[in-house]
């Protein structure tokens, strides 16, 4: 039964690359088959995650230690529901907003295997699995950033394959470590370091942790490598929502979680120097990246830079290296994806309408799109923590899995979360009063006439966000419940 989980893995890719040789030259035909590919696969990856016993399915057979399996457990379940879900909103978004962007069948092939590769990454039962996948997604999201193929776009994907490519060179040292090291390359809670190898070896493990850190969080901006993320916003709106919020920085999170928890194991990294090394670089990416959206004034980098902060909010979870810690960045990721995939939407929806894309371009645009700022709000409070929204739960477990972990330097992480939350407020609050409280001095209605919002192929996912993010947010314990089963192990 385990071989059921291949057929998510393909099916896209494989229609992905048959789009490109359909070419479809209607575009209500390209809808439908894109649009069906995604649903029966979200369904299937759904079903199959459980449904399909906790086991092994080796695909390609090298050797012991080297193959390409595939396995579900607790952390493939969370991350494959997070992308089946987003990615059929993302599609029928997708949908209008590519009308104005143009070559539609490539885009189209490229976002559909990329959905493919990325359960890929979620249901890998092993390091090499999911290293396979990890760097098949950089390929397979390189035409999606490079779409425009224009000066910036070239230059968006250069920067993005370079650091991709140094990621990958750290990440793969960390593998030949643990693979000498290690009984196996298998995911398994707790990790999977030999007592009997590693005896004198600490130091050298060490380091090697440290390089998978920042070769996988490459992907998860962990400074100073994040500067490839907001470069990326140079894509389509709904690509720079799937990179910033779905696909490629929480693939970066998810391997992290991977390599901290499954490979190296907590019981070996906590309270060594490598651990402060690495929550170090979480706390300055925190600090540093709402401080630089602040300074934003182009609509997409400034989300993009409060990504670069959100994403830290989880790794400084996973690098307290305890259950705690754990259940609030889990938790962190899936609420943020919510959230600021909402709010790149919105950004694109006004870049559909209007062509603005700076933040000083959006005075009165609450009262001409009422529908379109009134998720960007709402789900701006939640971003910010405002009780009872998503954004809320998640930073509160965060700062007191900080407290309780004992850790002085996460100490200085809760502080760091205080006022990351305060520039998240300026740097949001900053476009919502400009959206509603223009200045006297400017004539909004001429300045928005005809500005209106857009159909409902992209409000109809900004409103179904926005409700979830409420709900959710009111009601988080059974997620959470869920959260605590995985950062135990007994799920």
């Amino acid at each position: 039964m385990a071989w059921l989980l291949l057929i998510p893995v393909l099916l896209p890719i494989v229609a992905g690359l048959g789009l490109l040789i359909l070419n479809f030259k209607e575009r209500m035909q390209r809808q439908i088959y894109v649009a069906s590919v995604i649903i029966v696969n979200a369904a299937l990856s759904i079903i199959f995650m459980f449904t399909v016993p906790a086991q092994k399915f080796t695909f390609v057979y090298f050797t012991e230690k080297i193959n390409l399996t595939l396995r579900v457990d607790g952390m493939s379940t969370v991350f494959g529901m997070i992308v089946s879900i987003l990615w059929i909103v993302a599609t029928f978004y997708s949908f209008e907003y590519m009308k104005h962007e143009g070559k539609e069948n490539k885009f189209f092939s490229f976002f559909t295997i990329s959905f493919g590769v990325v359960l890929g990454i979620a249901y890998s039962g092993n390091l090499i699995t999911m290293y396979f996948f990890y760097e098949l997604l950089t390929m397979a999201t390189l035409p999606l950033v490079m779409h425009a193929m224009d000066k910036k776009a070239s230059s968006a994907g250069k920067k993005y394959v370079a650091y991709s490519i140094s990621g990958a060179s750290f990440g793969f040292i960390a593998i030949m470590l643990l693979m000498n090291y290690g009984t196996s390359l298998d995911f398994v809670f707790g990790g999977i370091l030999d007592p009997t190898l590693v005896s004198g070896m600490e130091n050298l493990l060490l380091v090697g942790f440290i390089l998978a850190f920042f070769g996988f969080g490459i992907k998860a901006a962990i400074f100073p490598f994040f500067d490839w993320l907001p470069s990326a916003g140079v894509a389509p709106t709904p690509v720079s929502a799937l990179l910033h919020a779905v696909a490629v920085v929480n693939a970066g999170i998810f391997a992290i979680i991977r390599v901290t928890f499954y490979n190296f194991g907590t019981d070996f990294l906590r309270g060594t120097w490598a651990q402060y090394i690495v929550m170090g670089a979480t706390i300055v990416t925190i600090v540093l990246g709402s401080s630089l959206a602040l300074r934003a004034k182009h609509f997409k980098r400034r989300l993009a830079y409060s990504t670069v902060s959100n994403l830290s909010y989880m790794l400084f979870g996973i690098t307290m290296m305890t259950p705690e810690g754990l259940v609030g960045g889990v938790t962190h990721m899936l609420f943020h994806s919510v959230l600021k995939i909402t709010l790149f939407f919105v950004a694109g929806a006004v870049i559909y309408k209007t062509g603005r894309e700076h933040v000083d371009e959006l005075y009165g645009m609450g009262r001409a799109m009422p529908i379109t700022f009134a998720t960007f709000t709402i789900s701006s409070l939640g971003l910010i923590g405002i009780p009872p929204l998503m954004g809320f739960t998640s930073k509160f477990y965060l700062g007191t899995a900080a407290i309780d972990s004992g850790n002085p330097l996460a100490y200085i992480g809760a502080g760091a979360l205080i006022v990351s939350a305060l520039l998240t407020a300026l740097y949001l609050f900053d476009i919502i009063l400009k959206a509603y409280f223009p200045p006297k001095d400017i004539d909004v209605k001429t300045l928005n006439k005809d500005v209106r919002d857009p159909n409902k192929l992209m409000t109809i996912p900004l409103i179904g966000l926005t409700v979830t993010s409420i709900v959710i947010g009111g009601y988080p314990a059974p997620i959470i419940h869920i959260f605590e089963q995985i950062a135990t192990g007994l799920f």
